[in-house]
């Protein structure tokens, strides 16, 4: 029996390792403990881990993937007990995952999934607060606690989730997205306030309300502006912004590059038709050299 052992609970690489195992006969059915414990002695043999990044054992646990059937793919770590047997909870060849956090015996794992399934119980007995964002429950009827909440639907697109209210504050792990305060703060509520509003918006929301709040000015309009001494050159910008929402491109996104343009060229600007006439340029020259990339890339798969 054969595993292979990963360490890469560390933001810097430099300290992550992979052990293979050929696991002796004695320790198939013995506890986990003794692979985690032979991990550690190895990682430990060596003296840049050991200076840079001692691993104590006794702060440390065995983690394995999950999956639902033999072809999905892997979901998430599961937890192994430190007195778990070998051979009833490690298949042949199988990734382990050494992780931060002291190990849990089987009759700690017991302990709290009996008291998990006590609070699930206890949760079904009590409302939940209707507020964006708020997670506390009370019993039917109040009292209603203090809440901290968001005052508009999150958004999930593509792998960004964000609050719609707070578009700023982006995440793309779903426990930091949890853990992105509530703009507002009020009194838990059990009433839904707006039966029809949505839960989530997607990408199709977000397209949908960009085109709402770009006004898009004609040509003319435009030719005007220049005509004037090109003191609004807004209008080209706009418009861009309008097809690359078509395009799927975030709006949040293309604001982002613009405000950073137009800051480098306050710096040295001395209206503000000169900070969007630069702004304008360098856009240009962005694409144009994007579109340059994309066309060498295209001869040399010809």
């Amino acid at each position: 029996m054969k595993v292979l052992m990963h360490y890469e609970d560390h933001e810097n690489s430099d300290y992550h390792k992979s052990l293979k195992i050929t696991l002796p006969k004695s320790w198939k059915t013995g506890p986990t403990s003794k692979l985690l414990g032979q991990f550690v002695e190895t990682y430990m043999g060596n003296e840049t881990f050991k200076e840079g990044n001692p691993l104590e054992e006794s702060q440390l646990h065995l983690s394995i993937r999950s999956t639902s059937s033999s072809t999905s793919t892997t979901t998430e770590l599961v937890d192994l007990a430190s007195d778990a047997v070998v051979l009833d909870v490690i298949p042949d060849r199988a990734d382990l995952y050494v992780v931060h956090g002291p190990s849990q015996t089987l009759s700690d794992q017991k302990e709290a999934a009996q008291k998990a399934k006590l609070e699930a119980d206890t949760d079904k007995n009590l409302a939940a607060c209707t507020h964006f964002g708020c997670k506390q429950r009370f019993p039917p009827g109040g009292p209603y606690p203090k809440c901290q909440y968001h005052s508009a639907p999150p958004v999930f697109h593509e792998t960004a989730k964000f609050w719609s209210c707070c578009p700023n504050k982006k995440a793309y792990d779903w426990d930091d997205f949890q853990n992105i305060p509530g703009c507002q703060t009020g009194v838990c509520t059990d009433i839904k306030e707006d039966t029809e509003q949505k839960q989530f918006l997607g990408g199709t929301d977000l397209r949908q309300a960009a085109g709402e709040a770009i006004k898009l000015k004609s040509i003319d309009d435009f030719n005007k502006a220049q005509a004037a001494g090109g003191a609004d050159a807004a209008p080209v910008l706009d418009r861009l912004n309008a097809v690359l929402v078509e395009l799927g491109i975030e709006q949040e996104l293309y604001q982002q590059v613009v405000d950073g343009m137009r800051k480098k060229a306050a710096a040295t600007a001395d209206t503000e038709a000169d900070v969007l006439e630069a702004v304008k340029k360098e856009m240009g020259s962005k694409f144009k050299d994007a579109l340059k990339t994309v066309a060498a890339e295209q001869l040399r798969i010809s």
